[in-house]
């Protein structure tokens, strides 16, 4: 009688998967031999503590010096995409590229010699997975319908509610700060100035407030002129504020955006020109402000000037949001993980231009979901779930909806 044996595990069969992989790898025309490589950070130029290796030629392709390079940085769980330059190049080794062929054949540098390669990571912003709801907090009287966290810490955050407040949490223990009254309608959007010292919120009673988010108190009078409700609001980013005069911009169901001055509680200009609903605004780092519309257009703006650019086309319906490539830097302007702020203003405004500077510049790909799967699924909210938002760390996500509760999840 033959003699039956069980399946292989998952287990095994990921390791055979890999087996194959790294055969499939290895280039049989590429001849036997070595090269040295030293890895040098394309930003500074310099080496740090990766040593020179001595890596055989038939498995010098980009894809496993891309794995070498994640085990060296100690990065091994948590896999960095990145691209490599031979040095004195500004052309980029291709996904399939090998340094024998792309390299040693041709001629460009010698398996004798030291090969130095500049790398340089491809993705700007990295989603890392939460695990765990840490906090679910109370206090609201109806849905929760906007959410957004402080530039300045991940423990404070910013909620807008059904129920016509406004409430700062203390996301480490999971109370209330301040509650803010004043919208006679549900807020519908809640936005922090970049640089953290201001709140705006709007509402379906048309209005745009201004607070201050360390007192609760609110900054002047109600700015009016809307005459449909607010659906979304931006802040000028820190660097192209004029000094003491941030403005936010707020788009609405009637069809306009209108540009604020915050202190000044005034209107700068009104944009008008979309047909139908305007679902979302965001002003970008170059001075220029986009809008989406329910006309199923994008239009974007000359913010210095109020005067329309261009017009994108395309969509078959409504445009319900935008996203910059460099939306998390101009959100929180000066304010990086040192958590080290600026003494002066001058330096404030060098820093976070330059941190815009860098994100807008880096290389970058669209990336394709291959797998399409969840990759977290987060339950604990009892119904429809309407506001999300990151903290400025990664750690952390908040989420409000219509059960009342703000939820803060974290790894």
């Amino acid at each position: 009688m033959a003699t039956l044996y069980p399946p292989p595990s998952k287990r095994q069969k990921r390791a055979q998967a890999e087996v194959a992989r790294q055969q499939q790898d290895i280039d049989t025309s590429i001849p036997d031999g070595t090269v040295r490589v030293r890895f040098v950070d394309q930003a500074t130029g310099e080496s740090g503590n990766l040593p020179v290796l001595t890596v055989p030629l038939s498995q010098a392709s980009t894809k496993n010096l891309e794995l070498l390079l994640n085990n060296l940085k100690d990065q091994a769980d948590d896999q960095i995409p990145y691209r490599f330059f031979p040095d004195g190049t500004t052309e980029a080794l291709a996904d399939k590229d090998d340094l024998y062929n792309a390299l040693v054949k041709p001629g460009k540098a010698s398996a004798e010699a030291e090969i130095v390669l500049q790398y340089a990571p491809q993705a700007v912003f990295r989603v890392k997975a939460v695990s765990r709801c840490s906090a679910a907090v109370s206090g609201h009287g109806d849905n929760i319908l906007s959410i957004n966290f402080s530039p300045i810490s991940s423990s404070r955050m910013a909620s807008g509610s059904g129920d016509k407040t406004v409430r700062v949490w203390d996301c480490d223990t999971g109370t209330p700060v301040h509650t803010m009254k004043g919208h006679s309608g549900w807020v519908l959007a809640v936005s922090y100035s970049p640089d953290g010292s201001l709140l705006a919120s709007g509402g379906y009673d048309r209005e745009v407030r201004i607070w201050d988010p360390n007192t609760g108190k609110q900054i002047g009078g109600p700015l009016k002129g809307h005459t449909g409700f607010i659906t979304s609001l931006s802040w000028e980013p820190y660097h192209l504020q004029e000094p003491g005069r941030p403005r936010v911009a707020s788009s609405s169901k009637d069809g306009t955006v209108r540009v604020w001055d915050a202190i000044g509680n005034r209107i700068d200009f009104a944009l008008s020109g979309h047909k139908g609903n305007v679902t979302c605004v965001k002003w970008g780092g170059t001075g220029r402000v986009y809008t989406a519309s329910h006309d199923k257009t994008i239009k974007v703006w000359d913010a210095a000037k109020g005067t329309l650019i261009n017009t994108l086309q395309g969509h078959a319906h409504w445009v319900n949001h935008l996203a910059l490539s460099t939306d998390f830097v101009l959100r929180t302007s000066y304010h990086d993980h040192t958590r080290k702020v600026p003494a002066t203003q001058e330096e404030k405004l060098a820093k976070a231009k330059a941190r815009f500077e860098k994100a807008a510049t880096i290389n970058g790909e669209v990336w394709d979901m291959r797998t399409r799967k969840l990759k977290e699924d987060l339950p604990g909210h009892k119904d429809q779930v309407f506001a999300l938002d990151w903290s400025p760390d990664g750690e952390r996500v908040g989420s409000g909806g219509a059960d009342k509760q703000v939820r803060i999840w974290s790894n």
